[in-house]
């Protein structure tokens, strides 16, 4: 999630003698040349258990993440933030760590992302999407040397972010429940959309390329964050998790030059393993499994953490699959299911 005040849980101040972690916190910050008498303030909430707050040090402002060992490894963060740092994007560096207690200083790239600047202005699309698609294309260039050092995006992974959508959105918010036939239909689909995804051609995947994930800011244009869960993967998948956001939306034909035209960007190699028609199945039918895996986790996120916010998200990102369900046969159990039982339920449950 941004570092942005303006969507931060506040804490108050009363509530610090009994927040543990954020006194534990102020001590290690005490210790730190330049930051001594920092006062840490909300920087953002986030939909792990991890926090951020700002502080302003000597050197200026910096973020604190606060990710509690024993609901997060920050281990990942620091190995990515390396390689993202020598691949020369512009993602926060560390400046200090304390992995066992789960604190990390790192640079501020500053409050304003990506989604809340197109909301507001939607005409800078294109020199956003244009910053933000080279530095995709930078990623998977230089990530070569790096993505053979992360886990691999492979079927178990596919398989079990799928799950998701029928565990939690499914099952346990429209209490939609599948008997054989419709179980059989289901793992089908899943096992068709991991076969895509396994087809393409292996790149850096970050995971979370999108608007919330990408800052706006005056020089080396995108800020990327919330890198942490990247793996070895499918060249589609950031590209399709930045065009069809779960949080913002563009015109398909929009959506299919931004991507067409990444494709023309992309190494040799990475051509040759698929014409521009293929790329595009690729890309759609890879969008279907990050939006079944986005929309479980929404619902999770409500019933499990008490996060709501996303709710209102589940059927943006559900109708991305609906649209393109007509041509691909494969998909017409996923397309029924949406159509007629989970948004039919989800706008109840809206107006409720």
């Amino acid at each position: 999630m941004p570092f942005n005040e303006t969507r931060s849980v506040d804490i108050a101040v009363s509530d610090t003698k009994t927040d543990h972690r954020l006194q534990e916190l102020r001590a290690w910050l005490a210790a730190i040349d330049g930051y001594a008498d920092a006062v840490p303030r909300p920087a953002s909430s986030d939909a792990s258990f991890r926090r951020y707050f700002r502080v302003d040090g000597d050197a200026g402002s910096a973020i604190v993440m606060d990710a509690p060992p024993h609901r997060e490894d920050s281990r990942p963060f620091v190995q990515v933030a390396s390689y993202l740092g020598k691949m020369q994007l512009h993602a926060p560096r560390v400046l200090e760590a304390d992995l066992e207690r789960g604190f990390l200083l790192l640079t501020d790239l500053g409050s304003t992302d990506y989604l809340s600047t197109l909301k507001r202005d939607p005409a800078l699309a294109g020199t956003l999407y244009a910053d933000a698609l080279q530095a995709l294309l930078t990623l998977q260039a230089k990530g070569v040397e790096f993505q053979r050092q992360l886990p691999p995006f492979d079927t178990e992974v596919l398989l079990r972010e799928m799950e998701l959508f029928r565990e939690w959105l499914c099952e346990r918010h429209l209490s939609i429940r599948f008997d054989a036939l419709q179980e059989a239909r289901w793992r089908e689909t899943c096992e068709m959309l991991a076969r895509n995804a396994l087809r393409q051609h292996r790149a850096f995947v970050h995971r979370d390329y999108h608007s919330r994930n990408l800052m706006v800011c005056d020089g080396d244009n995108p800020g990327i964050l919330d890198f942490q869960d990247a793996l070895e993967g499918p060249i589609t998948y950031d590209l399709v998790s930045l065009l069809k956001d779960c949080y913002i939306r563009w015109p398909t034909d929009q959506v299919n030059d931004w991507a067409l035209g990444f494709y023309e960007q992309m190494s040799h190699e990475a051509k040759a393993s698929a014409t521009p028609a293929e790329f595009l199945q690729h890309f759609e039918l890879m969008g279907v499994q990050r939006q079944l895996k986005a929309s479980g986790i929404f619902a999770r996120l409500n019933h499990r953490d008490g996060k709501p916010g996303y709710l209102p998200d589940v059927p943006r990102t559900l109708t991305y699959i609906v649209d393109i369900a007509p041509r691909y046969p494969a998909l017409g159990f996923l397309d029924r299911l949406i159509r007629e039982r989970c948004l039919p339920l989800l706008q109840i449950g809206q107006e409720i």
